[in-house]
């Protein structure tokens, strides 16, 4: 495990094409959406900080990483990550996850943070398609923490390709985000 390497869980959203708050969905081995994908997240980082808005936060306080508040969600996704920065400064790199990815698999975890290096941007692919989660090593952290408004990563990402990894995994998981009831369904691991 490489202890200097955490992960970011973005969970502010607003689950608009959801229809209700998907983190909290329920999954069929009977875990919540949320709890999945941040149990997964700790057993592969030592270090994960949860980035969710006010109202949110009295439900999403029973996972088991550290969670921070962000007041101004409404701001986007970019403005998000940019707050999520002020709890990784003893970090050498980071993880940014989506909250909505339960299925991603422990190890792919651990096998992406292996990956960061201090200026590098480490990128799953799945069968040629880029996923998630996105790896940033620390030389970005200050970029990051400029970042605004609903824009994430992929200005920092296509403006610098020479420092981006293209790491090939074998977990169709890193593809596959929560957006509509559809998609849990879609989603589900097999029993």
């Amino acid at each position: 495990m490489n202890d200097a390497v955490g992960a970011i869980v973005l969970a502010a959203g607003f689950s608009t094409r959801f229809g209700s708050n998907k983190l909290l969905a329920k999954l069929d081995n009977g875990n919540t959406v949320i709890a999945q994908t941040t149990q997964r997240i700790d057993a592969a980082l030592a270090n994960s900080v949860l980035v969710t808005r006010p109202e949110l936060a009295p439900m999403l306080s029973v996972c088991n990483i550290e969670l921070r508040v962000f007041d101004h969600a409404e701001r986007g996704m970019g403005a998000t990550l940019a707050y999520a920065m002020d709890f990784t400064k003893a970090w050498s790199g980071c993880l940014i996850c989506l909250a909505d990815m339960p299925f991603i698999a422990v190890s792919t975890y651990r096998a992406l943070a292996e990956q960061i290096t201090d200026d590098s941007i480490v990128i799953p692919r799945f069968q040629s398609r880029e996923g998630n989660p996105v790896g940033f090593g620390k030389r970005w952290f200050p970029q990051l923490a400029a970042l605004d408004g609903d824009s994430g990563g992929r200005s920092l990402i296509e403006a610098n390709p020479q420092s981006v990894i293209y790491f090939p995994i074998d977990d169709q998981a890193v593809l596959n985000d929560i957006d509509t009831t559809e998609d849990l369904g879609r989603f589900q691991s097999p029993a």
